[in-house]
């Protein structure tokens, strides 16, 4: 499982149901240490880093299940030290185990290889930060860094630079268990955000605020077990409804997370793509692909991409893929990531007219001259997705090659495809 082998040029039609979300996911596992009780998590995903965590809960051992649907664990109350061999690495997502180690044993030690997506440097500062604001000390001997909170956590006010989805989850299981009151100013809001504070409310916590930039949290003794749904990836939705809309055809895609996902909806209509909001998910048929253009002509039409409740750049790269036979142009800025906008290159081998400005914009002009290519995609999920959506629409046989990233958030995507009927089939 390497390359992406892909016949496109065929509408894309029926009926799909949308997984459940990796980024809400990851940060529920991670905070199942902060209980004693047995932990299920339903709508989950089987993803490669929640088993790289659920190795590392069976090696302190935890009782750990995950058959693709649910997931279970319960951790030992004996358990007072985590070796560093035992964490996972080479995840972003190992970060997320910072704040609920520290509570459960006092002490965190990692070296600084955790890494995700290649989407430029990606600190760790915000959550040592975040920490350090709560008591933890922070020293770094040489070779990996050692934090220790040996008395817990002491509730702390906190205004982050920027809103970081993953340095909000840190401050949240800091906070839920930490002496006195909290407040985090600038925190991230995305659903999955808001889902993992009502994960956590559920467990006991006593978080105000759910949906918005300022979060409020009241420290309790213990936390207790749960029973909680994933709520569905709207990264997903949008994904599949790009797809349907690219290539013409009429696709229903199921998903109770629509109502969150007006204004990625209407970003795609305006660049003249066919997806509607309906009362079971997503809907959509044969696009226009006339570019909008305002009542200020000489403003190109922006897609821009920011913290929620703005664009997410998590879909870019896939309306950028559904965009290459627009009639207009469209500026696209990314304005979260540096350099995430350099893999459109790529779509210039299939035809596409692409110019990329500077490292956060680029402008796409629409073509009706498109060919197959062999394309080349870096290690970021979602680019993978852009090209993949731009491969669909081109009648002919393309290549899109180190495509496996796309299995690290949507395990069951190309195989939901194939039973779409869409000519695709993973090649080494």
């Amino acid at each position: 499982m390497t390359h992406l082998k892909v016949t496109g040029g065929k509408p894309i039609s029926g009926s799909v149901t949308v997984s459940g979300n990796k980024n809400a996911l990851l940060p529920m596992v991670c905070a199942s240490l902060l209980t004693n009780d047995l932990i299920t998590v339903s709508n989950a995903p089987k993803l490669s880093d929640i088993a790289k965590i659920s190795h590392m809960f069976a090696q302190i051992g935890s009782t750990v299940s995950h058959d693709g649907a649910t997931f279970t664990v319960q951790h030992r109350a004996d358990v007072d030290n985590i070796a560093p061999e035992a964490l996972p690495t080479g995840i972003r997502s190992a970060v997320l185990l910072f704040a609920p180690v520290l509570h459960k044993t006092g002490r965190f030690e990692f070296s600084q290889d955790a890494k995700g997506c290649a989407l430029g440097v990606r600190e760790i500062d915000p959550h040592l930060e975040v920490l350090e604001k709560f008591g933890c000390g922070v020293a770094y001997n040489g070779t990996s860094c050692v934090l220790t909170c040996p008395d817990g956590f002491i509730g702390a006010d906190v205004w982050q630079d920027y809103q970081s989805v993953t340095a909000t989850e840190t401050f949240l299981m800091a906070a839920v268990m930490a002496k006195g009151k909290s407040r985090m100013i600038n925190a991230a809001c995305e659903p999955h955000v808001k889902y993992f504070c009502l994960f956590l409310n559920e467990m006991g916590a006593k978080i105000t605020g759910l949906g918005t930039s300022i979060l409020e949290v009241e420290g309790v003794d213990v936390l207790h077990g749960v029973d909680f749904r994933t709520p569905d990836d709207h990264h997903e939705a949008a994904t599949y409804a790009a797809i349907g809309a690219a290539t013409g055809g009429v696709l229903r895609v199921v998903t109770d997370i629509a109502p969150e996902m007006v204004l990625i909806v209407r970003q795609f209509q305006k660049i003249g793509l066919n997806i509607k909001i309906t009362d079971t998910g997503l809907i959509t048929g044969p696009s226009s692909f006339i570019v909008e253009k305002g009542f200020t002509p000489e403003i190109v039409t922006k897609v821009e991409a920011a913290p929620w409740p703005y664009f997410p750049a998590d879909i870019l790269p896939q309306i950028i893929g559904a965009s290459i036979r627009c009639k207009g142009e469209i500026l696209f800025w990314n304005k979260i990531y540096e350099g995430a906008l350099f893999w459109t290159s790529e779509l210039q081998k299939f035809g596409a007219t692409a110019h990329l400005s500077d490292p956060h914009r680029l402008m796409i002009i629409g073509t009706q001259t498109l060919r197959p290519a062999v394309v080349e995609a870096p290690y970021i999920i979602r680019v993978v997705l852009g090209l993949l959506i731009a491969a669909l629409q081109i009648d002919g046989e393309s290549l899109v090659r180190n495509a496996e990233p796309i299995s690290r958030a949507h395990p069951d995507f190309i195989e939901k495809l194939q039973g779409l009927g869409v000519r695709i089939a993973w090649i080494a």
